[in-house]
């Protein structure tokens, strides 16, 4: 079915303006948390590509494959004719909307920092599908939005209760290790299921060294626009937060036997009390439609530990 409507401009995440002639009925999409959400929508039908790392939900499997987020295949996704291009800032390498632009295909590019930014993406995304009146996509974006009011809810509980959030590590990368600011959209989700970032307020330094605490860092004029929401830290300074709990998601490393083996050999609460625990990567790092049931999940296992230590 053809989607009629008047040209439509947008301004993405970037701040950059797209003019859309009429609504996308063929769309690339270079992010797995995308790919989910037009399916979450009713839209699966409109994509004609998908990343080799688009694999949720099962009918993702079937689509055509444009390589991965950081490497696509700019000639593979052309031969597809979009009319739309999904990226995210955080997903996608830069060179990619520079080699889509001089084809003159459209991208949007999303950049949600947190669960509420990512839900509204999602009702975004209806929107330029021409598909707010759509009962499934309605019932996608109020769901995702039902398990944050309640999880902002069980929160002031509780405050309420004198609960304290359970004091978190939560590692993204193992050689070199790696962990999330407080500026990020994990460390919000951490937030909403009752879990304190004990690194919200470390940021990246640059060089290398610097970050590692051997070297002088640079000033913030230095640093300029470099992303410092990532940094690379030491089991040291692990130790000296002193976790409650480690959280090890599934992505974007995977994470072995042996990589939670050295977690629990270190002087930590989290070591003492078996809290160092393996979740799913994206009920914590996939904005939108992923929400209604991450959320969720992710308080379970908040509340299951937190018992623990009680115990």
């Amino acid at each position: 079915m053809v989607h009629a409507m008047p040209s439509l401009k947008l301004i993405d995440d970037l701040q950059r303006e797209l003019f859309l002639p009429s609504t996308p009925e063929r769309i690339v999409s270079l992010v797995p948390s995308e790919t989910a959400n037009l399916f979450a929508l009713g839209a699966g039908d409109r994509l004609v590509g998908a990343t080799a790392y688009c694999v949720e939900p099962e009918a993702a499997c079937a689509l055509p494959r444009v390589g991965g987020p950081k490497d696509a295949d700019i000639e593979r996704i052309a031969a597809l004719k979009p009319d739309l291009v999904l990226l995210n800032q955080e997903e996608n390498a830069r060179g990619i909307v520079r080699e889509l632009a001089l084809r003159d295909i459209r991208a949007f590019i999303s950049f949600p920092r947190t669960v509420g930014e990512g839900i509204s993406h999602l009702a975004r995304l209806a929107r330029i599908l021409e598909l707010l009146g759509d009962a499934r996509a309605k019932a996608a974006v109020a769901a995702a939005y039902a398990a944050m009011t309640d999880a902002e809810a069980r929160l002031a509980a509780d405050a309420r209760a004198g609960l304290a959030p359970l004091r978190t590590f939560l590692p993204i990368w193992m050689d070199p290790l790696m962990t999330i600011s407080g500026e990020t959209f994990v460390s919000d989700a951490l937030r909403l299921a009752g879990a304190q970032n004990v690194f919200s307020e470390r940021r990246r330094r640059y060089p290398l060294a610097a970050d590692l605490g051997r070297a002088e860092a640079l000033t913030p004029d230095q640093i300029g626009s470099r992303d410092t929401r990532y940094p690379r830290i030491t089991m040291d300074e692990v130790v000296a937060v002193n976790p409650e709990l480690i959280l090890l998601p599934d992505e974007p490393h995977t994470f072995s036997a042996e990589d939670a083996q050295l977690f629990a050999m270190q002087p930590i609460r989290a070591a003492d009390q078996k809290a160092i625990v393996r979740c799913m990567g994206r009920d914590l790092m996939w904005p939108g439609s992923a929400s209604s049931e991450g959320l969720p999940r992710l308080r379970t296992l908040i509340d299951r530990v937190r018992v623990a230590h009680a115990n």
